[in-house]
């Protein structure tokens, strides 16, 4: 079997069982089940079980940050794709098996003991982050909304991922909706009425 072909189906499988499950509770001998690839294949391609973590992860923040992305895209309107993130979120935390934020669960299991998957959770945040400022940026929004914005969406991961619901999106979308408001018109400056 190809090694390309074989990572993914290991790669497949630790993030079906990762994400559902989570990491510690998971076994090399379960993934070598799912993965249908025997236990020396799979420690040829991961020979630590860290490294098939950060690996899983940063295959999945790919995806995340694609499907996000192209969702937001569909906004012609610079100011409606700041609200277009937490449509987006809303149909994340819809979806059958949603268990929450991947990076914050990781690093809730691992953040302490592997800077490798430390290290990777930082990494998803800081482009997520920056995929947020360029939208502020894009929309003529004052640079310091970017920060707000950023602890509105994970709040509302972390909230999801907990309750099991999407209203954590649509009530941090309408405090998005309110902080764009309150910026004032595109540029980020409200400008008085002029004079008679």
């Amino acid at each position: 079997m190809d090694i390309a072909v074989a990572r993914d189906k290991a790669l497949d499988a630790a993030e079906e069982l990762f994400y559902a499950r989570g990491i510690q509770s998971v076994g090399m001998d379960e993934l070598r089940g799912a993965s249908g690839l025997s236990l020396k294949r799979l420690y040829q391609l991961f020979p630590a079980k860290e490294q098939l973590v950060a690996d899983y992860l940063a295959r999945r923040d790919e995806r995340w940050r694609r499907r996000l992305a192209e969702h937001v895209a569909r906004e012609r309107d610079p100011r409606e794709r700041i609200p277009a993130v937490f449509d987006w979120l809303e149909e994340w935390f819809a979806e059958d098996g949603f268990r929450g934020c991947a990076w914050i669960n990781a690093y809730g299991e691992l953040g302490a003991t592997s800077a490798l998957v430390r290290e990777r959770v930082r990494a998803h945040k800081e482009a997520f982050r920056n995929c947020l400022g360029s939208l502020v940026d894009g929309a003529g929004l004052p640079a310091a909304l970017t920060g707000p914005l950023f602890l509105l969406a994970e709040g509302a991961m972390v909230t999801a991922g907990i309750t099991g619901g999407t209203r954590p999106a649509a009530e941090a979308r309408e405090a998005a909706r309110a902080l764009v408001a309150a910026a004032g018109p595109a540029g980020g400056v409200s400008r008085p009425s002029p004079s008679p």
